[in-house]
C-alpha cells in the first residue's frame, strides 16, 4: 500500500469517527435520565431541552426498593399552572391509569408508574412545546408532587 492510499484511509476513518461522535453527542442532548427514590425525590430539578431536538426522551429510573403500589413514581410534563388540576384528577384516575386522567390535554407527556429497580421512558415532540411558556415535571403518585417536581425549558 502506498503512502497516498494510507493517507486517504486515515482521513476517511477520521471523518467517520467525527461523524459518529457528532451524531452521538446530538442524540445525548435530546434525552435525559431522571432517577427517583424511596425518599420521594427526583435527582434532577431542571431540564433544558435544546430547540434543535425534533423529539426528546426522558428515561425514568427508580433506584429504591419499594413496589409501585407503595412508592411508585412517574414523570409527568405539564404547564406549571396546571399542576394542581393534573394531580387532583390523577389521584381519581388511580394506579391502573398511571395516576393520569385518561385523555387529559393538560398532560403533555408522561411515563408509566414504576417501582423500585424498574425503569421506563417517554418520548415527545419538542415542536409542540412553546419556549415562552413555563413547564414543570412532577410525579403524580398521590402526595408526591410537593417534593417531586422540577422545571422544563425549551432553549
Amino acid at each position: 500500500m502506498c503512502k497516498n492510499q494510507v493517507m486517504k484511509i486515515t482521513v476517511l476513518v477520521g471523518s467517520l469517527v467525527f461523524a459518529f461522535s457528532a451524531a452521538t453527542a446530538g442524540a445525548a442532548e435530546c434525552e435525559v435520565t431522571v432517577d427517583s427514590t424511596d425518599q420521594m425525590r427526583f435527582d434532577t430539578e431542571a431540564i433544558s431541552i435544546p430547540s434543535s431536538c425534533e423529539s426528546f426522551t426522558v428515561n425514568l429510573t427508580h433506584s429504591g426498593n419499594l413496589p409501585k403500589n407503595a412508592m411508585g413514581h412517574n414523570w409527568v410534563l405539564t404547564e406549571k399552572d396546571n399542576i394542581q388540576g393534573v394531580v387532583q384528577d390523577g389521584m381519581s384516575a388511580g394506579l391502573e391509569n398511571q395516576y393520569v386522567k385518561p385523555g387529559d390535554e393538560r398532560v403533555l407527556a408522561h411515563t408509566d408508574v414504576i417501582g423500585g429497580g424498574e425503569s421506563t421512558s417517554v418520548t415527545f415532540k419538542v415542536d409542540e412545546l412553546d419556549a415562552a411558556k413555563e413547564y414543570s415535571f412532577i410525579c403524580s403518585f398521590p402526595g408526591h408532587y410537593a417534593l417531586m417536581q422540577g422545571s422544563v425549558a425549551v432553549e
